[in-house]
């Protein structure tokens, strides 16, 4: 796997050993979650800008370029919540080395357990794929409540190298 950009003040690399604590996603009353298909990638681009500081990291044709010609890119693993509008709600978007790259969920959508649902069920589709354990890079200033998510489903530093 590429190693993720280097840590900037604060970043974290935390880890979910894929063991028998992973429990059944939930996905709340009107939500549904699928793999991204053709024509998801500017709403998933148009989310990532939305939810994060730095934006998707690009203008889209850019961004696009970036992450569907990386290597580790599977559009099956880049899970949609959708809500009953058909809107994206959420997303989480995971590299083939059992790495979520990006996390967003939507402002409006956010309190419902959305964030835990899309975790558990990545976690529980690298369990399937044969990977020992899922990593991400957070921050724990900028994305204190995320950290505390990720801490609430067992996931425990480890080093910034892995």
């Amino acid at each position: 796997m590429p190693e993720p950009r280097p840590p900037a003040p604060n970043d974290i690399r935390l880890r979910k050993i894929l063991d028998e604590t992973l429990v059944p996603a939930h996905w709340p009353d009107g939500f549904v979650m699928r793999s991204l298909g053709h024509g998801d990638a500017p709403a998933l681009h148009a989310l990532l800008t939305e939810v994060f500081e730095d934006g998707a990291d690009g203008p889209f044709d850019e961004w696009w370029s970036r992450v569907s010609g990386d290597p580790e890119f599977d559009p099956a693993l880049c899970f949609l919540v959708i809500d009953g509008k058909g809107l994206l709600a959420a997303a989480a978007l995971c590299w083939t080395s059992a790495f979520v790259r990006d996390l967003a969920v939507h402002p409006q959508a956010r309190g419902r357990g959305i964030g835990e649902a899309l975790m558990w069920h990545a976690f529980a589709v690298f369990r399937e794929r044969g990977a020992p354990h899922v990593d991400l890079k957070t921050n724990t200033v900028e994305n204190a409540a995320a950290v505390r998510l990720y801490q609430r489903l067992g996931m425990s530093p480890v080093a910034w190298e892995g």
